[in-house]
């Protein structure tokens, strides 16, 4: 269980903490994250450490939440009304807008894209993105009214994100053939409940 720093000092050793699990995680793996090598290359006091994260799983389970609060940010400031109602227009732009943000944060494709993908995890923070992608689709087309609206957002960013971490386990990285896979399957996804309403 992560507890939140309440002083700026404890911000600060928390800021080392995640900086240097980052660098443990680019440049060694995930596995090499473990409690006592933080400690050692950030400098800091195991004591200080464990009291901020008291396993690697909550260590990694906040770099988790933070890189999935940068993505929701980064495809909110994508997100405009972009003047389609055509759904795979409109699916493709979301693709790309968390395509974007992964290849451009490394740590983040090695983190959430290189293991199973667990939404339960960081659930609040999943919702989040699959709120932010909910409303972008809202605001430029009007879909069948869905039972469990909420839900079929959840599965469908569940989908993209799914499928880009085949593409990084098959290739070390994101490329082109996990974006296009993952707009059709999303595609197909959305599609299939348009259908079904019609």
């Amino acid at each position: 269980m992560y507890n939140p720093p309440k002083q700026a000092r404890s911000k600060q050793r928390i800021q080392k903490i995640i900086e240097t699990a980052e660098e443990i995680l680019i440049n060694e793996g995930i596995d090499n994250i473990s409690i006592a090598y933080v400690s050692k290359l950030s400098g800091l006091k195991r004591t200080s450490t464990y009291k901020f994260f008291p396993t690697p799983k909550s260590l990694t389970s906040e770099m988790s939440k933070i890189y999935i609060t940068q993505c929701t940010n980064d495809f909110k400031s994508k997100s405009k009304n972009i003047n389609t109602d055509n759904l795979s227009v409109i699916v493709l732009r979301c693709v790309e807008s968390l395509y974007e943000y992964f290849t451009q944060n490394f740590a983040a494709q090695k983190l959430i894209l290189s293991n199973e993908f667990n939404s339960s995890i960081e659930n609040e923070k999943f919702n989040e993105l699959s709120l932010a992608i909910q409303s972008f689709i809202d605001i430029n087309i009007s879909l069948p009214e869905m039972f469990n609206k909420d839900g079929v957002y959840r599965v469908f960013t569940q989908i993209i994100l799914s499928i880009l971490s085949l593409n990084f386990k098959e290739n070390g990285s994101i490329d082109e053939v996990g974006k296009i896979e993952a707009h059709r399957a999303g595609h197909a996804y959305l599609m299939s409940w348009v259908n079904q309403q019609s």
